[in-house]
């Protein structure tokens, strides 16, 4: 007769690698484990690899070169774990998909390039905006669309940038 082995709990990083049929290895881990932890914040794939080699301590020993990041980055997104989108300037901006997201909405800022989620802005008006995108989502899915995910941005100047304010310490530019 086989022994039980007790349930151990597994690592939540690991488990949305294997969930989305890609590999646990430890370049994956730290890409999707940094964006997790600053759900709120995008990256560029340069702003990302410097984060990465300034936060060693989470992978002592691990370097990501540039292509090895794209790469991940790219299958990364591929299967829904990260949003990418691309500012006016051509700019592409990764951050990890909120499960169950199909509209994140966010203000561009054409000056300093910062990414601003406007879910708190725009409370009020919530209900309508996810009615709305879940409208369009089922529109497309009758149509036989699949794998879709909807992006709203505003895009303008900050009032940070407007008056001349330097914008908060910590957020990429």
């Amino acid at each position: 007769m086989a022994s039980i082995l007790p349930l151990t709990e597994t690592d939540p990083i690991d488990a949305l690698l294997s969930a989305h049929g890609l590999r646990r290895t430890t370049a994956a881990r730290l890409v999707l484990g940094w964006l997790l932890a600053h759900p709120d914040t995008s990256y560029t794939h340069a702003q990302l690899q410097l984060a990465l080699v300034g936060d060693d301590a989470e992978a002592p020993g691990v370097t990501l070169d540039r292509v090895t990041l794209y790469r991940l980055i790219d299958r990364l997104t591929q299967v829904g774990l990260l949003l990418c989108r691309v500012d006016a300037s051509r700019v592409r901006r990764y951050q990890a998909m909120p499960t169950s997201v199909h509209a994140i909405p966010h203000f561009e800022c054409q000056s300093c390039h910062r990414d601003s989620p406007l879910a708190g802005a725009l409370r009020a008006n919530g209900v309508d905006l996810e009615r709305a995108a879940e409208s369009a989502m089922q529109a497309l899915k009758a149509l036989g669309y699949q794998g879709m995910s909807m992006d709203f941005a505003v895009r303008g100047v900050c009032a940070d940038c407007a008056t001349g304010t330097t914008p908060p310490q910590g957020v990429p530019a």
